[in-house]
């Protein structure tokens, strides 16, 4: 069967006729409701739809819906399924419930709880455009958050009582969810990795991660374990307090061209999600940031929080934060030592002072996928026909 790519894109999810449908499954019905998010390089959108129960049982609920994206060939379909399967049993306040897997016209789409909110990516290019990053505390906070749902998914046990051990592998600004009050939920763990015994193992020449914000051992494609996903919160944390990507720093001058190492990468191993940037630019970047790199980044850090980040973006695993566990433990010690408290009421104050500065639709022309927050002009024109009717 054939998946999604960029030359051979699956159909999205439409409604089909004046009330909506999605589609039926065995046991409820899908009802659109809006488009959350665009991704038009991987024709993998996603839709807040609400589910009603066929047999009336169940109280109707909104729900997220995204296409599982499943390469050419049963296998890797196999553990597509097993993916959604293993994350149905992960149950933290930090990480939005996963109801399930339902088929559409033969191709699956995962069933995740809805948060009303907006993602992180969203916050950071909204602060962007105002000539700021959020506060230190919110971002500490927020770290803080995801670092307990990446030790629970590494240490929490399956309904047979074994180890997970489960990567995310994937930890993004856009796998991120800032909830109205004040939440912090970890999305889709469509790349998980797991130790448990039997899983469908990846193709060597593949790399099931998002390159972009990838542990050095899993460019490497070695076996990685939670430390993996401590790197990966790092870097999202360092680019929170800085404001910048941290892989591409404006400052830093890259090489033009390919250079032979970035060719031998790029001609081994093949992404199974696109990133603007060659498999084999993105491993190069990463395989060499190094200590002086989150030195020159995070230039105007408050110090104790600097040697956090140093901490968590080591190179070498050995030498990072063992858990997601100790990571928390050290954020929320750094924010005792500020002298006011910051939780959740904290954190919804300064997410609603984050939107309602978000600057005119004439100034996001190169910003987010996330419908409806910050205005394209074009949504932007269309909420205005809207409300002349």
């Amino acid at each position: 069967m054939t998946g999604p790519s960029r030359d051979n894109p699956l159909p999205l999810l439409r409604p089909q006729g004046p009330d909506g449908l999605l589609f039926e499954g065995p046991e409820y019905r899908y009802t659109y409701v809006s488009t959350l998010l665009d991704d038009h390089e991987e024709s993998n959108p996603l839709v807040i739809a609400r589910r009603t129960s066929l047999d009336e049982m169940d109280i109707p609920c909104l729900v997220t819906l995204k296409q599982v994206t499943t390469p050419a060939g049963e296998e890797r379909r196999d553990r597509a399924i097993e993916e959604v399967q293993l994350a149905t049993q992960l149950d933290h306040p930090a990480i939005a419930r996963v109801y399930g897997l339902e088929i559409h016209q033969g191709e699956p789409f995962v069933v995740m709880e809805y948060n009303p909110g907006i993602f992180l990516q969203t916050a950071l290019e909204t602060a962007l455009l105002q000539g700021r990053t959020l506060s230190p505390a919110y971002a500490v906070f927020i770290a803080a958050e995801m670092a307990d749902a990446i030790h629970y998914a590494w240490n929490s046990q399956g309904e047979d009582g074994q180890p997970l051990r489960v990567v995310h592998r994937a930890i993004h600004p856009m796998q991120i969810r800032l909830e109205n009050g004040g939440r912090v939920k970890l999305l889709d763990f469509g790349m998980a990795y797991s130790q448990l015994e039997g899983r469908t193992r990846t193709l060597s020449q593949r790399l099931r991660a998002d390159p972009t914000y990838a542990a050095p051992e899993v460019m490497r494609q070695e076996k990685p374990d939670g430390r993996a996903d401590v790197y990966s919160l790092g870097l999202v944390l360092l680019e929170m307090v800085s404001g910048r990507y941290p892989l591409d720093p404006p400052d830093v001058a890259m090489p033009v061209g390919e250079s032979p190492a970035v060719a031998r990468y790029n001609a081994r191993v093949r992404a199974e999600r696109a990133s603007w940037a060659s498999l084999g630019e993105l491993a190069d970047r990463i395989l060499h940031f190094g200590p002086e790199d989150v030195e020159r980044v995070a230039r105007d850090v408050p110090e104790p929080l600097k040697r956090i980040l140093h901490k968590a973006l080591r190179p070498h695993p050995d030498d990072r934060y063992p858990s997601g566990g100790e990571l928390r433990a050290e954020l929320c010690a750094w924010q005792r030592t500020q002298g006011k408290r910051f939780g959740r009421a904290q954190a919804a104050a300064e997410l609603r002072a984050l939107m309602r500065q978000k600057p005119s639709p004439q100034d996001t022309r190169a910003f987010p996928l996330e419908r409806g927050v910050l205005l394209t002009p074009e949504e932007a024109e269309t909420a205005r026909r809207k409300g002349r009717g």
